[in-house]
């Protein structure tokens, strides 16, 4: 009896491992396979965002009075040290996109909760579109004394950029800004070293890959702005462009890509 006892008990212990091996067979499995996500979330798209943001970037610095179209952190401090020594006309001038930046969030998040359509186009591409618009018009404005006008401009659509394309392959991603994305990609960088998980090192990748469009745009936008400032606004015109085109192709369908549910 006691035989049969510790063989019924062995024979249930071998059960519970062969059960957890298939479990943990059973989410490795689920971690690796295939799900779908929009076009507007692909790393296409969000590197072709990343590299208008950076050039922005370096325009708005160059050639529009020392200013930051998207890093809006770097306008606070220049903001708060203008005002610390007292040049109030300075400090106004930084002050400026940090207000259109914020207009751009509440005007994008109003038309993200009321209008999911609009028209034929879906409302990231409407956004898109309006991007396109002003960023044309900013290009027609003479350099000098309205620059404060064109930067105004320039922060509004990165606002609206930001805040309407926040994913890549479901992890959050900022293609006007870095700080966010190399803190996220850095971290999966360290998970992937220590557990060796394809997840993370999808995830770094999917960073890494938008710090790296972002710097291209920079570098693009720092030589153009210095070899021709008037007409340097249209290469971002047509990255937008490309964009737009490459989203109204696709945007119907879906795209497969590696992930796991978070």
């Amino acid at each position: 009896m006691e035989k049969r006892g510790t063989g019924g008990m062995e024979i249930r212990n071998e059960d519970k491992i062969n059960n957890a091996e298939k479990n943990m067979a059973g989410g490795m499995k689920d971690q690796q396979k295939l799900t779908r996500i929009q076009m507007s979330e692909t790393v296409l798209i969000g590197s072709l965002l990343a590299l208008a943001g950076g050039f922005l970037d370096a325009y708005t610095y160059i050639c529009r009075g020392g200013v930051f179209a998207n890093a809006q952190t770097g306008n606070i401090v220049l903001f708060s040290l203008h005002l610390c020594q007292m040049e109030w006309e300075r400090a106004l001038t930084s002050a400026i996109p940090i207000v259109a930046f914020a207009a751009g969030i509440m005007m994008t998040e109003a038309v993200r909760r009321r209008q999911k359509i609009v028209g034929f186009l879906h409302w990231r591409q409407g956004m898109l579109l309006l991007e396109i618009a002003i960023i044309t018009v900013a290009m027609f404005i003479p350099h000098g004394h309205l620059d404060p006008v064109v930067n105004i401009m320039i922060a509004f659509v990165c606002s609206l950029q930001v805040h309407s394309f926040r994913r890549v392959h479901g992890h959050g991603v900022a293609s006007t800004m870095c700080t966010g994305n190399l803190r996220s990609g850095t971290e999966a960088l360290y998970c992937y070293i220590e557990t060796k998980d394809p997840y993370y090192r999808h995830k770094y990748r999917c960073y890494y890959g938008v710090i790296l469009a972002f710097i291209a745009g920079a570098v693009g936008g720092a030589a153009a702005s210095n070899h021709f400032p008037e007409w340097a606004l249209i290469c971002p015109v047509i990255i937008y462009m490309i964009t737009f085109v490459i989203m109204i192709k696709e945007d119907g369908g879906m795209v497969e890509h590696y992930g796991r549910k978070q």
